[in-house]
């Protein structure tokens, strides 16, 4: 059980990829903290299936572009857990990934990167910022933020989307340079098209059949793919690696 005690908050875990990594981390031992903007009802159906896996769950609603919202979320964590040792960005603003109906760069207004930017960075800055008082108090904490794969193969150009990825990236390097000191690692994971998800459900089967045969695994990843990779640059075993990008997506990105 290799996150037997420890405390692990993941964003957007009321489903999709979130789901998946929360009910992974508590097959672990772990004690998920299932944050969730609106949904209350999948949030608290995640965390039952967290408790049945064997773990912990606490569900904690709140805006992660709102302060004042994650502040109150990390007060409730130190009241009601006392602990935090791990972090998982992975909540990000809605995006549909249809490449029939996705806007041109012609036809993507700087407010969409504005609000790509506010659901990739901005969430990712404003819950390290509320975070990071806990964080100092564990050895070994450790942060790790969802990218993706089309900032190094933008196989098909979601302009506003990748372009607040690769912020994000850019982000977390910083991070993790000055959180190095304090024993704190931060790391990304860069997956491919995953599926099922609501972001995916608009990308037809011909595109992913396309990307299956370009992928040297040949499948499209599933939630559940994400999370392995998550729960190693979370955990022990990758105590001396900070400053990474983990690409989940089937070898279509080799570096």
């Amino acid at each position: 059980m290799r996150f037997q005690g420890r405390v692990i908050l993941v964003t957007g875990a009321s489903r999709g990829i979130g789901a998946a990594i929360a009910r992974a981390f508590a097959a672990e031992g772990g004690i998920v903290v299932v944050n969730y903007r609106t949904n209350e009802a999948a949030a608290e159906a995640v965390a039952a299936e967290c408790r049945t896996l064997g773990g912990e769950a606490l569900t904690v609603a709140a805006d992660v572009t709102s302060a004042e919202a994650v502040a109150a979320m990390a007060q409730r964590i130190a009241e009601e857990a006392g602990r935090l040792d791990a972090v998982v960005n992975n909540a990000f603003a809605p995006y549909r990934f249809d490449p029939d109906r996705r806007a041109r760069f012609w036809e993507t207004p700087w407010e969409a990167y504005g609000r790509q930017f506010d659901g990739a960075v901005k969430a990712t800055y404003t819950v390290c910022q509320a975070m990071l008082p806990l964080l100092r108090r564990r050895s070994g904490a450790s942060i790790v933020n969802l990218a993706s794969d089309l900032v190094a193969r933008p196989s098909i150009a979601y302009h506003d989307y990748a372009t607040a990825k690769a912020a994000l990236i850019g982000f977390s390097r910083n991070l993790a340079a000055e959180l190095g000191p304090l024993g704190i690692r931060v790391n990304c994971v860069a997956p491919g098209l995953v599926y099922p998800t609501d972001a995916s459900a608009a990308t037809p089967e011909e595109v992913r059949e396309t990307l299956i045969a370009q992928t040297p695994l040949r499948r499209i990843a599933t939630p559940a793919d994400v999370a392995g990779p998550v729960l190693f640059l979370a955990g022990e075993g990758s105590g001396f690696v900070t400053g990474q990008v983990l690409h989940v997506d089937g070898g279509l990105v080799m570096a």
